[in-house]
């Protein structure tokens, strides 16, 4: 038998400050609860991630404000977790999950620590944790109960510093050697494909199922793909060229 997540414990102090949610019917709600019960699954899987670039970090040599970043990140993932388990909680629902067979982070035992670091701060910062801010932003903009908005707010916060660690590094890092981007620019490829496909697996397939559960986070699914390639073609892509980082 798998590992389950089960948040019901921990997020039932966070219940009450939700507050009151939208009444759907039955098909309405069960999309409702699966969005946040993924959600919940994909916060806690992040925390490890972290877990694993502040080892990196530790090995290049960054310093102790660079660790101490990336150890808050693993816990505000974990928080984060707790939070969609609350919404689950305030929808009806069991804040109760399978654990998906967990791949290994890549540890890129080919490079230097450096590269070895920057790669993966690459994957997720720069690229998964920029297109979270704009997804999360988006969701910002039609959610309804003045409770659900302030917890997706901080969530979205958080997302921000996520994604400012990768820019700030590279920036307090420019201009690299030529030997630490022509990597990172062959390694670019690799990690938009990994980033989309992961995208598009966990994206909704429906078209949002209406304008009330927008009102409670679940987007539209055709909308969040447009987004998802605008932030790649416009923020992302543009952004690491500005480094000398650029897919082939």
């Amino acid at each position: 038998m798998g590992t389950w997540l089960d948040l019901s414990k921990e997020a039932r102090p966070l219940v009450a400050a939700i507050g009151d949610v939208p009444v759907f019917d039955d098909q309405q709600r069960h999309a409702a609860i699966a969005t946040w019960r993924a959600r919940m699954v994909n916060e806690h899987i992040s925390a490890r991630v972290f877990g694993v670039l502040l080892g990196q970090a530790m090995a290049a040599g960054q310093s102790g404000a660079r660790q101490a970043q990336l150890a808050e990140f693993a816990c505000e993932e974990l928080r984060h977790a707790r939070q969609c388990a609350a919404v689950v909680l305030a929808l009806g629902g069991e804040a109760r999950a399978p654990l998906p067979d967990l791949p290994q982070v890549p540890g890129h035992a080919d490079a230097d620590p450096l590269q070895a670091l920057l790669r993966n701060v690459l994957s997720v910062c720069c690229l998964a944790e920029t297109v979270a801010v704009a997804l999360i932003r988006a969701e910002t903009l039609q959610i309804g109960p003045p409770g659900l908005r302030a917890l997706l707010d901080s969530i979205l916060a958080d997302e921000v510093g996520h994604a400012q660690f990768g820019w700030s590094l590279l920036t307090e890092l420019h201009p690299l050697a030529d030997s630490q981007t022509r990597p990172l620019s062959a390694y670019l490829d690799t990690a938009l494909v990994h980033l989309v496909e992961h995208e598009l697996a966990h994206l909704p397939g429906h078209d949002g199922m209406g304008e009330a559960l927008a009102q409670v986070g679940v987007c539209s699914g055709k909308r969040a793909r447009l987004l998802l390639k605008d932030t790649i073609d416009e923020v992302i892509v543009p952004g690491l060229a500005r480094f000398g980082i650029a897919a082939a």
